[in-house]
């Protein structure tokens, strides 16, 4: 039986929270979505779809603790987190690594650098990397296939290609070495033997290391056929988290979708 890695108890998610003050632009609570409930499991992938702006990256960034949620409850690797703050309990980076979306420009930085952050959690309190940490930034580097490690490495980040610079920050998660990994859109910038490459890194890192992978993803046809579950999103109706096959013989990504995604000529 797998152990339970994250679980939420009807979370609304969203921006705007009066009880920190913080509010929109308006003045009020912009909600995202509402009454949100399931469980991931350590040892599996799941694939997050559904249509944009149905709040797949709001709920990475609140499970990572970039932000609060609205109200209701959920937890870390059993740490009960409180909705009202920001940020994770103890564990903190060594529990979760989160690969967003947004393009990053690091001017004068190294590749290995940018994946070295990835061991701040782990280093003194001089920063200084150990002969374990540099093996383990080599070997992020190469799982996310690169080779002739001392030219990468050496290299600066902001002369590499989106992709590249993709395939970067998610060697810096690797780095991390945390039970769960979130990414948002990791694939978003690649070409299609990368995008595989990385989906099926990612697979193996939940098979193999018992860790929990939760990705958002539009990619349709690689997410069915890796990922151990679907967390199918619909604009303010909430989630459902199940396999692909059950979700398809439920004819859920048409009610998520508003269209037979599955037929493109209607």
């Amino acid at each position: 039986m797998s152990n339970v890695s994250i679980s939420t108890n009807k979370l609304t998610i969203g921006y705007g929270l009066p009880v920190t003050g913080y509010r929109t632009a308006s003045g009020g609570e912009s909600i995202v979505q509402t009454d949100l409930t399931f469980a991931l499991n350590e040892g599996e992938m799941v694939c997050m779809l559904g249509p944009n702006g149905c709040g797949k990256s709001t709920l990475l960034r609140t499970l990572a603790g970039l932000q609060p949620a609205l109200s209701g409850e959920f937890s870390v690797m059993g740490y009960g987190l409180p909705v009202t703050g920001y940020g994770l309990p103890v564990t903190g980076s060594k529990c979760i690594a989160l690969v967003l979306t947004e393009r990053v420009s690091l001017e004068n930085t190294t590749v290995h650098d940018v994946v070295a952050m990835g061991r701040y959690p782990y280093t003194s309190f001089l920063g200084g990397l150990t002969a374990a940490d540099e093996a383990i930034i080599e070997e992020a580097l190469e799982a996310v296939g690169f080779d002739n490690m001392s030219a990468i490495g050496r290299s600066f980040f902001n002369a590499h290609s989106d992709g590249e610079k993709q395939r970067i920050l998610i060697a810096k998660a690797l780095a991390q070495q945390t039970p769960i990994i979130l990414l948002d859109e990791p694939t978003a910038h690649l070409d299609l033997p990368h995008r595989i490459l990385i989906l099926r890194l990612l697979r193996k890192l939940a098979h193999e290391q018992g860790k929990t992978v939760l990705i958002s993803t539009h990619e349709l046809d690689l997410a069915l056929a890796l990922s151990d579950r679907i967390l199918l999103m619909t604009p303010h109706k909430g989630i459902q988290l199940d396999t692909a096959e059950a979700l398809k013989k439920a004819d859920a990504f048409t009610s998520a979708f508003g269209m037979d995604i599955f037929n493109p000529f209607g």
